[in-house]
């Protein structure tokens, strides 16, 4: 995924330089260290990390089917690079989730305390880098999205797939090589990492060669189709329900049935 030339970037005050590796593996560093001591209950497998240049052809075609997409550019003016960040469960979450007929508790965990990892891996590299004299900005892990169209104004599955971390499945989830049980994050910086955007690679089984479907038959609410558009006010509907069974945690309007005991859950199954 990653191509480790070693041209120098120069931040835009002048005031310092460094390799455009040195800057990857900054940002990989720190993403490691956070989910390797997260804080709380929830564990994560091996993060995974994408590079690419913020002048993607994707977006054109992103806007057209999102209109309130915004852009790098709008985000952070200069800006010059995408970094992708997917923090991929452990595999006695995913398959607590899947054993379990509603939601498991420790799914529900989980997608709490990941909004707030994120959050603050988000706020770390923007400091860090800002030391380096490297302009960043993240957004929100979720919530901010348009409730009446129910999509977001940043979508950070999309970024993920701009910088070759995954590709979207039949669940409209992405799917890494670490599976697409887990969540994404992502940043805009004004230089650029030195990567150039990964050509597509599927992963999604369905769309590789017409097999699997397993997460249709898993969706609850029957959201998901073989041959159809993502229902997502169906899905929303369900996940708004769902927040009721945890009335200890804040916001868990969650469900992940199309993100366990699946092929795609953990691992690629179009590499594997």
């Amino acid at each position: 995924m990653w191509c480790w030339v070693v041209d120098y970037l120069y931040v835009p005050d002048g005031s310092s330089a460094m390799k455009q590796a040195d800057l990857r593996e900054l940002v990989c560093g720190i993403v490691r260290e956070f989910t390797a001591h997260p804080g709380g209950e929830t564990r994560y497998r091996s993060p995974i990390i994408g590079f690419c240049s913020a002048d993607h052809e994707k977006f054109t075609r992103l806007q057209e089917n999102v209109p309130e997409h915004l852009t790098p550019w709008e985000l952070l003016p200069g800006a010059r690079g995408l970094v992708s960040y997917f923090l991929p469960f452990s595999e006695d979450i995913v398959g607590a989730n899947a054993r379990s007929s509603l939601v498991a508790r420790e799914w529900a965990v989980a997608y709490v305390e990941t909004n707030r990892v994120l959050s603050e891996i988000g706020k770390s590299l923007i400091k860090v880098l800002a030391e380096q004299g490297i302009r960043a900005v993240s957004e929100a892990p979720t919530y901010e999205f348009d409730k009446a169209q129910l999509k977001a104004r940043w979508s950070h599955k999309s970024i993920a797939c701009m910088t070759g971390t995954g590709s979207f499945g039949l669940n409209s989830l992405v799917i890494t090589d670490a599976g697409c049980a887990g969540r994404f994050g992502s940043l805009i910086i004004d230089v650029d990492p030195g990567v150039a955007a990964s050509p597509d690679s599927e992963r999604c089984l369905y769309h590789h060669n017409g097999t699997c479907g397993l997460c249709v038959q898993r969706c609850p609410v029957g959201a998901l189709k073989m041959d159809g558009p993502f229902d997502r006010k169906l899905c929303y509907e369900h996940l708004v329900q769902a927040d009721a069974y945890f009335a200890d945690l804040p916001l868990t309007d969650v469900c992940g049935k199309c993100a366990v005991g699946l092929p795609c859950s953990l691992t690629n199954p179009v590499g594997r």
